[in-house]
């Protein structure tokens, strides 16, 4: 064999030999590719956990747990906090329902973050002052200025809006008094000192106001209480507006309210700002709202009820201004 035939194969099998090696690292590359990319899609899959300390009542939890999985959706795990459990791993958020829920996580843990479910503003307000960030919440009260904005839709010719409170509670009123004048609505606070004075207030307080106006105050409106300012406002033809879907149904005319569905909305939105942003976002009202009417009251009182979809349209719009107004 000549010597350009030996050196023509010699190249040949280096040839080969660096196309079987080029080949196995183009292999090797593929295969950790494959192992990066799976390895990544795992950690992308995996679900994010959120713990739920239930209200202690098994049909609310079970419903607004329902409803916060189909809001939160595949992406976040939602796990039922065990009997006595106030800690999570890695310090996972825990939604709490209602106050003593609330109470009980935040007295047994004071760094894990909380999302407070159906808690009123007036309640949580100072922890989120305190911890913002760390502590935040779906108010579940309604707005008052939307609750007068009802008052002042079912009742176009009224002037004067008649408000109880306590001592301890007055300061509660002072954001929607500034509001009213604005509505041609002219507010005045009647204050009760003992629980003697609470119908004599009343009476003094009905004969000001076109209606009065109640909001989420327990010393004022509460078991014990509310039959006797149902009827003494009743007999004096007047109407109560607020302060809850609950005291619709017991004889207040009407009153704006938040679906659990919508305050589930909020409370997933507020979990993946979480989960974006290492804290959780300021407290909120939920973006809608609607109206419980009770008609009877108004036939009984011959009010003329606009429709519900009529006051609710009205609820969106006060609320759209107020969010213009502070925007």
């Amino acid at each position: 064999m000549t010597r350009e035939g030996m050196e023509r194969i010699v190249q040949l099998q280096q040839d080969k030999n660096y196309g079987s090696k080029a080949r196995s690292r183009s292999t090797l590359y593929g295969v950790l590719l494959l192992l990066f990319s799976t390895l990544a899609w795992c950690q992308e899959s995996d679900p994010r956990i959120v713990y739920l300390a239930g209200s202690g009542n098994p049909a609310l939890d079970q419903h607004m747990t329902r409803l916060l999985e189909d809001s939160l959706g595949k992406d976040v795990a939602l796990h039922p906090l065990a009997k006595g459990q106030t800690t999570t791993p890695d310090d996972a958020p825990i939604v709490t329902i209602g106050p003593s829920s609330f109470l009980r996580v935040r007295q047994a843990n004071r760094r894990v973050p909380i999302l407070a479910m159906l808690v009123e503003r007036d309640f949580i307000e100072d922890y989120v002052t305190r911890n913002p960030g760390q502590i935040s919440a779906v108010y579940y009260d309604v707005p008052l200025h939307l609750q007068a904005r009802i008052g002042k839709a079912v009742l176009p010719q009224a002037t004067k809006v008649a408000i109880l409170a306590s001592t301890e509670t007055v300061g509660l009123y002072e954001p929607v008094v500034d509001k009213l004048p604005a509505m041609g609505l002219q507010p005045r606070v009647f204050i009760v000192d003992s629980r003697q004075d609470l119908i004599p207030t009343l009476v003094r307080a009905l004969n000001y106001g076109d209606f009065l106006l109640a909001g989420p105050d327990d010393r004022i409106y509460n078991p014990s209480t509310i039959k006797h300012i149902l009827l003494t406002t009743y007999r004096r033809n007047r109407i109560v507006i607020g302060p809850s879907q609950a005291y619709v149904k017991a004889g207040s005319l009407a009153s704006g309210y938040a679906p659990f569905s919508i305050m589930a909305g909020t409370a997933s939105r507020q979990l993946k700002h979480f989960f974006a942003n290492g804290e959780l976002p300021a407290p909120d009202y939920p973006d809608q709202y609607r109206v419980e009417i009770n008609s009877q009251v108004a036939r009984s009182l011959n009010i003329p009820l606009p429709g519900k979809e009529a006051l609710e349209q009205e609820l969106d719009r006060a609320r759209a201004e107020n969010q213009e107004v502070r925007q």
